[in-house]
């Protein structure tokens, strides 16, 4: 056997997700839509019952062998027609006449991406909701961690880590929503023929489909040309990409978070045998997060091609065929690794509430100027003066490398607004949380439902 050359192959992707895109699963269920396929025959009186249980009992992987269909594929040169001549190769007289009857290739193809969609679509969901529970966890036990807010990368006013997660458990719920929502839309397969007829089908065309659909548990393409209509796959790869975009969204905080000088939070490291570098002793890398972030980007990048493959020519060229071969099972076997391990890495989060608070301390109190100034506003000023205060002392404080607490008693001397305990009771982050307590809970309530 020649080495692989997918990384696909060797390091990335979980097991469950590689079996249902591997060469003999996927033959599988082009298998398994062919016996539907007669039995639904079948059943509108087009063939004999027992012809039909002859294809249902040889349309598998024990009978036909993937060796035998490359052979016959080497001459045909096509492989759908491989697949059912090696399957009519193991049938009896009576029913190898029957296999494929009136159908075209992708109602093959299409019929068993949408059976692919539906099993790995669901092991998706089921990623995701392992790690919104991951999530949820972790908002619970940190919904009081407080922690400094940033925005532009600068230091804000006060949040909890708990709030940060609850955010992202949120995000995650919304993934679940969305994979729910396309279902309809996704899972649907066609028996119409070569441009969407169902000509060669004869006068139960429609019946047919039916039937054949019912059997494997899909909806019907309402118009088809020779393939299901591609705005579908479009609508899958978006939200494939959409969810790909979170994961790097969260390993990139967490990437941020652990740098030296920030220092929050950080990737498990294996003490006794991890190698962070092979020149520096002391590196302790994200790396896996970082790797998240690496394989988002491959998988957003299936986007273009993706929709760039609903152009099609008339009633359908052969451009999408090749490129579906790599964006269908590397998105969705990418996607689920990545959720799998954003999860790893959340579980075992090491997070530093000290360090979070001295971070709180670096500026000096400034990120407390709009807690004074609301204690001011509360207090008669009005919110234009309070504001216009609190800028210049803020600015008065950087200037003389003050606390801003220093610079705003010293104001506070002459203009005696607030008393001491009124300052100190608006310094302290803990009570500048506002509603955040009130928010995580309402997110734990709603997802441990």
């Amino acid at each position: 056997m020649d080495d692989p050359v997918c990384p696909l192959d060797y390091r990335y992707g979980r097991k469950e997700l590689k079996e249902i895109f591997g060469e003999n699963k996927r033959l599988q269920y082009l298998l398994d839509v062919e016996a539907a396929l007669a039995r639904a025959h079948a059943k509108v009186g087009n063939i004999p019952k027992r012809a039909a249980d002859e294809i249902t009992k040889k349309a598998s992987t024990k009978f036909v062998k993937i060796e035998r269909i490359k052979e016959i594929e080497t001459e045909t040169k096509h492989d759908i027609m491989a697949v059912t001549r090696a399957l009519a190769e193991q049938c009896n007289e009576d029913a190898c006449k029957y296999v494929h009857l009136g159908a075209t290739s992708y109602d093959i193809v299409d019929t068993a991406n949408a059976l692919q969609f539906a099993e790995s679509t669901e092991q998706i969901k089921n990623s995701l909701r392992d790690l919104r529970n991951t999530l949820v966890e972790l908002a619970k036990k940190h919904k009081k961690t407080v922690m400094v807010g940033r925005t532009h990368g600068q230091h804000t006013i006060p949040i909890t880590f708990g709030l940060k997660m609850a955010a992202y458990a949120m995000e995650i719920d919304r993934h679940m929503e969305r994979l729910y929502e396309c279902k309809t839309r996704l899972f649907v397969g066609k028996l119409s023929g070569a441009v969407g007829t169902g000509a060669a089908l004869g006068k139960n065309a429609l019946k047919l489909q039916e039937e054949m659909l019912k059997e494997l548990k899909l909806g019907v393409e309402d118009v088809s040309t020779q393939i299901v209509c591609r705005d579908r796959y479009n609508e899958l790869i978006a939200v494939i990409c959409n969810i790909s975009t979170s994961m790097e969204k969260f390993a990139t905080e967490i990437r941020n978070l652990q740098r030296d000088e920030i220092g929050e939070v950080a990737e498990a490291f294996e003490a006794k045998k991890q190698v962070g570098s092979s020149t520096m002793p002391h590196k302790r890398n994200p790396i896996t997060c970082e790797q998240i972030c690496g394989l988002a980007r491959v998988v957003r990048g299936f986007i273009i091609p993706t929709y760039e493959n609903s152009l099609q020519w008339h009633e359908r060229d052969l451009c999408n065929s090749a490129s579906e071969r790599f964006i269908i099972p590397h998105s969705l076997i990418l996607t689920d690794w990545i959720i799998y391990q954003m999860n790893v890495v959340f579980k075992n989060l090491q997070i530093y509430p000290e360090k979070m608070k001295k971070n709180l301390e670096i500026s000096k109190g400034l990120p407390m100027s709009e807690s004074l100034m609301t204690t001011l506003i509360s207090k008669g000023m009005g919110r234009g003066e309070a504001h216009e205060l609190m800028r210049k002392v803020s600015l008065k404080a950087v200037k003389q490398n003050k606390s801003l607490k220093e610079v705003f008693i010293e104001e506070n001397k002459s203009l005696k607004l607030l008393k001491e305990k009124e300052i100190d009771f608006a310094l302290k982050p803990e009570n500048y949380l506002g509603a955040t307590v009130e928010i995580i809970e309402k997110v734990i309530k709603k997802l441990e439902r």
